[in-house]
C-alpha cells in the first residue's frame, strides 16, 4: 500500500484526527498536520507503540498484558422542585477499568508469599497458645502451693475471726498473684452452712476453668472444684441446647431408588424424592413438559424425569399389590380327578330347567316367574355314573351377559333345542359364546315326544351353525330327548360322563379355594348372599374371602337344598355369608390369610374403580356434548331400578340402556339388589325418576314417601314385560310425528281485481275440496312459489265455508297478489301421528 495522509488513515481506523494527531506525536513520528503522508514502516511504528501502550511491548501475536475496559451509561433520575413539580435528569456515569496480565514467575511469587506468611501466623499462634497454657498452669500450681498454709488448724479459731467478720472478702487472682478485695457484704456469703451461689460475673484477667475463690469465714481456702463443676454443667448445657437447634443441610446428594407406578401425581412423585415440587415442575419444564402441582404423569414420563435428576428408577404395576397378595400363597398341590361342571344354554322356552328337573326330580320350574329362569341356577347331581355339577342360565334375550359368564365357568355345554321349534336367535347366541370360551358343546334335542317334533330339521339348522353330528360324520354328540317322559335322559348323562373323561378334568384339593361368583344378592335378614362355584381347593366356613372389590369372613356356607355346610371341594356350588357387599356376578374369588392384605386390595380395587367410572363419565360428558351441540334437547326417561340378584339387574340395565334413539333414552340414576328402602325413593324425588322393583317390594317407610312425593312405583317379575312397559313410557314422550294430507286442488282461470281484497283468482275445483281455514300452496308450474293461507273463498258473491270438486269459485289469498291465469291452489291438512320405537 502506498503513503497515504494522515486524514486518510484516520477514516480507515475510525478515530477522530486530532486523536491520531497526538498518538503520531506520543510516538515520535514528524507527522504534525492531517494533510501530511505516513508511509508503511511509520504505520508499523505507530503501531508497535500503540501495542506496547496496552501492556505489550513485542509488537507480535502474544496477548496483551494490559487491557482497559471503558462504559458509558446514562440514567434518569427524577427530582422535584420546591413547588413539587417533578424534573428528569439525565446523569452520564462513566466507567474506566483495567486489568494486568501477570507473569508466571510474579504468580508463583505471590502464592509463594501467601504461604510463608500463613506459617508465620501459623507459629505465632501455636506460641501464643503454649504460652497461656504455661502462665495457667502456673498460676494453678501457686494456688495449690498456697492453700496449705491459708487453711486453719483443726479445731482452733483464728485470732483475727471477729475481723475478718467484719471485713470485705478477699479474693486471689490465681493469675496475676495478687489480693483483691469483694465488694460484698460478709452476710451475703455462707448463711446457715450454705454454699454461695455461682453469680457468673468474672474477671476479664481469672480464666473459665481454672477460676478460684476464698471463702470469707475460711481465709484463702479454694474453693475450685465446685465452681469448675458448675461452670462445666452450664456449658454442657449451653452446648446440648445448641445441638438441639441446630439444623445442617446435607452437603452431599443422595440418590434413591423411587417406585414408579403407571400414573403418579407430579406432587406424590416429588414426595417419593424428597424434593419440592416447584423444583419437580422446573425439571418438567426443562424437558419441554409443562405440568402443575396435581397432574398426572405417565410412567415414561416419570422415569425421564427421576433418571433427569438423578435418582434410579423402578417400574412397577398397578396391580403389584394384587400379585403379591396371590404370590403370597400356595394354591398348588396334588391333583385329583373331579365332577364336571356343565352349563344347559338354549333359546326361551326350549325345555332348558324342565330337562334340568327332572334330572334332579324337583320342580323349579313351576317356582319362576312366567316359566321362565331369571338368573343362574346351580346345582350338583350325584348319578350313578358320578357327580355332575348343573348351572341353568336364562334364555331371554336381556340375559346375553349372564350366558356368557356360565360358559366361561363350565367346562361343557349341553345345547337344548325344541325339537318342534329349530333354532332360534339365543340358540345361535349360545353357539357363539361355548365357541368364544373353547367349550365343547352336546345337543340335547328336547319334547321329543310331540308329534311336530322333527331332529333332522335341528341336525340341518345346527350344521349350518358348524355343529355336525356324530351320524352326519362330525364330532358333535346329538340325544334326543323329552323332559316330561325322561326319554333319552340316562343317555345324555352318559354322554356327557364321556366328554368329561375325555378332558380329564382334574383339581387340587388340599389348598386355599379360588373360584368365581355365579349370582349376588341382598338378603333383608341374612345381608350380602353370594353364589359361587369353586373351581380349585377347598372352602372352608371362617375362610377369608377376596371377590372383586369386596371381602370378609365366611360365616355361613348353604348348598343348594338350603343346608349349612362345613366344606365345598371343587366343582360345589354353594352360597356364603358374611361379605361387606354384594359382588358382581363373574367376579372371581380367593382364600386369603389376612383380612387386612384382603381389605386393602379391596379398597384398593374400589379406588381403581371409581376412578374409571369418573373418567367414563366425564367422558361422556364431552362426547354428549359435542354430539347434542345444535341439536334440539334430548328427552331422558329417569329410573331408580331395584332387583332381587346381581345378574337379573345386570340384564334389565343392559336391556333398558339399549332402548332409546336420538331423541329419548333412558337414565339410570340409581340401582342395586335388596329391597326398595327410603333412600332409593329420596334419590328418585331428586331426579324426578320412576322406581321399578324387579323381584323386590319397598318396606313402609318407602311406600309412604313415594305416597307423598307423588312418584310412580312398578312391580315387575317377568323381565320382557319390564321392557315392554319402559318401550311405551319412551314411545309417548316421542315428539308426535306431522303428515300433510291435500284434500282438494284448484286451478286459476282468471285474475280479477278487487278493492277489498285485491287480486282474485277465478278457479275451477278441479280435485277434492277447497276449504277456507286450512293452510294453501300455489303452485306454479308444478313448483311451490308461496305458502299461506286463503283470505276470502266466494261462491257467486257470497262467502262459502268450503267448494266442491267441478265448482268454480273465487279465491283470495292472503298476503299474495302475484296470482297468474294457470296456477294451481293447493289446500292440504296437517295430522299429528303417534310414534313408537
Amino acid at each position: 500500500m502506498a503513503d497515504i495522509s494522515i486524514n486518510d488513515l484516520a477514516k480507515m481506523v475510525g478515530v477522530p484526527v486530532d486523536r491520531l494527531l497526538d498518538q503520531v506525536k506520543d510516538a515520535e513520528l514528524p507527522q504534525r498536520k492531517a494533510t501530511d503522508t505516513i508511509s508503511i514502516e511509520q504505520r508499523a511504528t505507530l503501531l508497535s507503540f500503540l501495542k506496547s501502550r496496552h501492556g505489550d511491548s513485542s509488537g507480535g501475536d502474544t496477548a496483551p498484558k494490559k487491557i482497559t475496559l471503558k462504559r458509558k451509561t446514562v440514567e434518569t433520575l427524577k427530582t422535584s422542585d420546591n413547588q413539587g413539580r417533578s424534573k428528569s435528569v439525565n446523569v452520564e456515569v462513566r466507567k474506566k477499568r483495567t486489568y494486568v496480565k501477570r507473569s508466571v514467575e510474579e504468580a508463583q511469587k505471590e502464592a509463594a508469599e501467601k504461604e510463608r506468611l500463613a506459617a508465620e501466623q501459623k507459629a505465632k499462634e501455636d506460641a501464643e497458645r503454649i504460652e497461656k497454657e504455661a502462665r495457667a498452669k502456673a498460676a494453678l500450681d501457686a494456688a495449690k502451693a498456697a492453700e496449705p498454709e491459708a487453711r486453719p488448724r483443726a479445731g482452733a479459731k483464728p485470732a483475727a475471726d471477729v475481723k475478718t467478720a467484719a471485713a470485705p472478702e478477699v479474693r486471689s487472682d490465681a493469675r496475676r498473684g495478687t489480693l483483691r478485695k469483694d465488694s460484698r457484704k460478709p452476710e451475703e456469703d455462707d448463711v446457715a452452712g450454705k454454699k454461695p451461689a455461682f453469680r457468673g460475673k468474672k474477671d476479664k484477667d481469672v480464666t473459665l476453668k481454672k477460676l478460684t475463690r476464698v471463702r470469707s469465714s475460711d481465709d484463702f481456702i479454694l474453693d475450685e472444684d465446685e465452681l469448675e463443676g458448675e461452670v462445666h454443667r452450664r456449658a454442657r448445657k449451653k452446648l446440648a441446647q445448641a445441638k438441639q437447634h441446630q439444623f445442617e443441610k446435607p452437603t452431599e446428594f443422595i440418590s434413591r431408588e423411587i417406585e414408579i407406578p403407571e400414573a403418579i401425581t407430579v406432587s406424590d412423585l416429588a414426595q417419593k424424592m424428597s424434593l419440592k415440587s416447584g423444583e419437580v415442575i422446573k425439571a418438567l419444564m426443562k424437558m419441554g413438559v409443562l405440568a402443575t402441582l396435581n397432574q398426572v404423569l405417565d410412567q415414561d414420563t416419570s422415569v425421564l424425569l427421576v433418571e433427569e435428576l438423578g435418582h434410579k428408577a423402578k417400574t412397577v404395576s398397578d396391580t403389584a399389590i394384587e400379585d403379591n397378595l396371590v404370590e403370597s400363597i400356595n394354591y398348588e398341590g396334588e391333583e385329583v380327578a373331579r365332577a364336571p361342571v356343565v352349563t344347559v344354554m338354549g333359546h326361551v322356552d326350549h325345555g332348558k330347567t324342565s330337562l334340568l328337573d327332572y334330572i334332579r326330580k324337583s320342580s323349579v320350574t313351576q317356582g319362576e316367574a312366567g316359566g321362565i329362569t331369571q338368573h343362574i341356577g346351580a346345582y350338583h347331581v350325584k348319578t350313578d355314573r358320578g357327580m355332575i355339577t348343573f348351572l341353568d342360565t336364562p334364555g331371554h334375550a336381556a340375559f346375553s351377559a349372564m350366558r356368557s359368564r356360565g360358559a366361561k365357568a363350565t367346562d361343557i355345554v349341553i345345547l337344548v333345542v325344541a325339537a318342534d321349534d329349530g333354532v332360534m336367535p339365543q340358540t345361535e347366541e349360545a353357539v357363539q359364546h361355548s365357541r368364544a370360551a373353547e367349550v365343547p358343546i352336546v345337543v340335547a334335542v328336547n319334547k321329543i315326544d310331540k308329534e311336530s317334533a322333527d331332529p333332522e330339521r335341528v341336525k340341518s339348522e345346527l350344521s349350518q351353525l358348524g355343529l355336525i353330528s356324530e351320524g352326519w360324520g362330525g364330532d358333535t354328540q346329538f340325544i334326543e330327548v323329552s323332559a316330561h317322559t325322561g326319554q333319552g335322559i340316562d343317555e345324555l348323562l352318559e354322554a356327557i360322563l364321556l366328554q368329561a373323561e375325555l378332558l380329564e378334568l382334574k383339581s387340587v384339593v388340599d389348598c386355599p379355594a379360588t373360584g368365581v361368583v355365579i349370582e349376588s344378592r341382598l338378603d333383608k335378614g341374612r345381608g350380602p348372599v353370594a353364589t359361587v362355584l369353586v373351581q380349585n381347593g377347598t372352602l372352608k366356613n371362617s375362610d377369608i374371602i377376596l371377590v372383586g372389590h369386596e371381602f370378609g369372613r365366611i360365616r355361613a356356607m348353604i348348598d343348594e337344598n338350603g343346608k349349612q355346610i362345613k366344606a365345598a371341594g371343587p366343582s360345589i356350588p354353594v352360597e356364603i355369608l358374611g361379605l361387606n357387599g354384594t359382588p358382581d356376578a363373574g367376579d372371581e374369588f380367593i382364600v386369603v390369610d389376612s383380612e387386612k392384605k384382603a381389605r386393602e386390595v379391596a379398597e384398593f380395587r374400589l379406588h381403581r374403580y371409581r376412578e374409571t367410572q369418573i373418567a367414563k363419565q366425564q367422558a361422556a360428558k364431552t362426547e354428549s356434548l359435542f354430539a347434542t351441540m345444535g341439536k334440539d334437547n334430548k328427552k331422558i326417561l329417569n329410573i331408580v331400578l331395584k332387583a332381587d340378584v346381581r345378574g337379573s339387574l345386570e340384564a334389565i340395565m343392559t336391556a333398558l340402556q339399549g332402548i332409546g334413539n336420538d331423541e329419548v333414552a333412558v337414565n339410570i340414576v340409581g340401582f342395586g339388589v335388596g329391597g326398595i328402602s327410603e333412600t332409593d325413593v329420596q334419590l328418585a324425588e331428586t331426579s324426578a325418576a320412576t322406581v321399578i322393583g324387579f323381584n323386590v317390594r319397598a318396606d313402609k317407610s318407602a311406600k309412604m314417601l313415594i305416597e307423598t312425593a307423588g312418584l310412580q312405583l312398578r312391580y315387575y317379575s317377568i323381565i320382557y314385560n319390564l321392557i315392554d312397559d319402559v318401550k311405551a313410557v319412551l314411545g309417548g314422550m316421542l315428539s308426535p310425528e306431522l303428515r300433510e294430507e291435500i284434500v282438494g286442488v284448484a286451478e286459476v282461470r282468471d285474475v280479477f281485481n278487487s278493492p277489498k281484497y285485491g287480486a282474485i283468482a277465478g278457479s275451477m275445483v278441479i280435485e277434492g275440496t277447497v276449504y277456507r281455514n286450512k293452510p294453501i300452496r300455489v303452485l306454479r308450474d308444478n313448483v311451490v312459489i308461496y305458502e299461506g293461507e286463503l283470505e276470502s273463498l266466494r261462491r257467486f258473491k257470497e262467502e262459502a265455508a268450503e267448494v266442491r270438486n267441478g265448482m268454480e269459485c273465487g279465491i283470495g289469498v292472503k298476503n299474495y297478489t302475484d296470482v297468474r291465469v294457470g296456477d294451481k291452489i293447493e289446500v292440504y291438512n296437517r295430522t299429528e301421528v303417534s310414534r313408537t320405537l
